[in-house]
């Protein structure tokens, strides 16, 4: 009785968080709408600057293609995490998880804290996961609001993915060959004991942590004012049948776990044999950690069948991202190729000062990663005058890749770049999710500048060291 007086009671932040979702659910554009919205966008800013008409028309199309690893990359990110989420094994774990929460709002408390742990470890991680929890979530708990959960799934790459382990600007400036060369002298290599590993760091992602995780509780409606996944017309494939027996030799041959097992192995043992000679965290990267998953989908599938079938069941979740990544290209190329990109940053080196310097960072990082939402290579594009002004006015170089992971995070929560991954696992549009996202918005970016200006002034500067 006292669970079922408090769960009927009016969560302090459910009706503003229905207003925001009901609001975007419709009014929100579909997350290529988006995408279009932005090419004109960058299109009219360089206009603004100065550029002519026809150079900007040219280097959106050059660009255009300029992301076709990289979008093969996700692709597989989202196929990866589908095919090892999805093999007996961790449907098992994801399944014994799912039990956990036994009330909606706890439910979807649970999965934020679920989605922010995992993506510390990796943001790719986070989002498959994450979206399978909540399918098995739903299944089991009755009156979740499916937009408030879905959000939950995303908040590991809306707040602290880039102060972990998968933050590309900081692997990126703890390895000497990936820095561009031009950009050495200016920041020299920065360990990642300077960057996530800082006690500072670990707070910053703490707090953020323990208060979306408060914001997902309260906001979360009542089971009878929610919007469930069955009334928003969403289903889910049941889990893959076990593959029926082998009719011929040729079959059962075909699907003898001996291939798949024995090549998993030998994705594994490159991997140790990487890790062994470069280090753990110099391992970190994409390919690596696609390389990863397909091992493992190899070896916990066993069959080759039961492998293919988890992939055919993944690919229609990567539509988006094949066919929206190539006009982000352009809108990189849009403005790192053109006057847009020197006079953002001749304002930033103008207007800064010691004191605002922080608060600058993460408000410009946080502005332009609604354009150019690449977490590495949008650092690429900021590092050379941020990390000028950070030695001009002595700020501590890996603090301030940290401001810039922080608020590069902010613009997630709005931007339907990176739920695409997440939506195709859900069956959602990004108007299901902005709602309870930006909401987490608002109080994100108070904390998170407030905690970028306050660490700040606890870290002595050191000048570029290169090894």
């Amino acid at each position: 009785m006292p669970e079922n007086r408090r769960q009927s009671a009016n969560p302090p932040l459910a009706g503003l968080g229905r207003l925001i979702a009901d609001a975007t659910e419709r009014y929100f554009p579909d997350a290529f709408v988006f995408a279009l919205a932005a090419v004109i966008l960058a299109f009219i800013g360089g206009m603004l600057v100065g550029e002519q008409p026809g150079k900007l028309v040219m280097e959106f199309g050059e660009s255009f293609w300029g992301l076709v690893p990289f979008t093969m990359q996700m692709a597989l990110v989202i196929i990866g995490g589908f095919v090892v989420a999805s093999s007996p094994p961790l449907s098992r774990t994801i399944r014994a998880l799912s039990g956990i929460p036994k009330t909606a709002r706890g439910a979807v408390a649970f999965v934020a804290f679920f989605a922010m742990a995992s993506s510390m470890i990796s943001w790719g991680l986070s989002l498959v996961f994450t979206g399978f929890l909540v399918r098995e979530v739903t299944r089991r708990v009755e009156g979740v609001d499916y937009r408030a959960v879905g959000a939950a799934a995303y908040l590991g790459l809306g707040s602290v993915w880039a102060l972990g382990f998968s933050s590309s600007a900081a692997l990126m400036q703890a390895t000497r060959s990936s820095i561009p060369p031009a950009l050495l002298p200016t920041t020299g290599v920065i360990p990642l004991t300077e960057t996530i590993l800082l006690w500072q760091n670990l707070t910053f992602a703490a707090i953020l942590i323990a208060v979306s995780v408060a914001i997902a509780y309260y906001s979360c409606p009542r089971p009878e004012d929610a919007r469930t996944a069955q009334q928003m017309g969403v289903r889910f494939e049941s889990p893959a049948a076990e593959a029926k027996d082998s009719a011929t030799p040729a079959e059962r041959l075909g699907d003898s776990p001996v291939w798949g097992v024995t090549v998993g192995l030998l994705l594994v043992t490159y991997l140790v044999f990487v890790c062994r000679e470069k280090g753990l965290t110099a391992a970190l990267d994409l390919n690596n950690f696609n390389l990863a998953f397909l091992g493992a989908g190899l070896i916990l599938h066993g069959r080759p069948r039961s492998f293919l079938s988890a992939v055919a069941r993944a690919v229609p979740a990567t539509s988006g991202v094949l066919i929206q990544f190539p006009f982000y290209a352009g809108i990189f190329g849009i403005i790192s190729n053109t006057a847009i990109a020197s006079v953002l940053a001749g304002w930033f080196v103008k207007i800064s000062t010691p004191g605002t310097f922080p608060l600058l960072v993460a408000l410009y990082s946080a502005v332009l990663g609604i354009f150019v939402p690449s977490g590495g290579g949008k650092w690429i594009l900021e590092a050379p005058y941020v990390m000028a002004s950070a030695n001009t006015w002595q700020i501590h170089l890996g603090w301030t890749v940290q401001i810039y992971n922080a608020a590069e995070a902010l613009p997630n929560l709005i931007n339907p770049f990176w739920m695409l991954p997440l939506m195709g696992i859900l069956n959602v549009k990004a108007r299901d999710l902005a709602g309870y996202s930006i909401l987490q918005l608002l109080f994100h970016a108070p904390i998170v500048f407030l905690l970028a200006w306050l660490f700040a002034g606890t870290l002595s500067y050191h000048p570029p060291v290169i090894p």
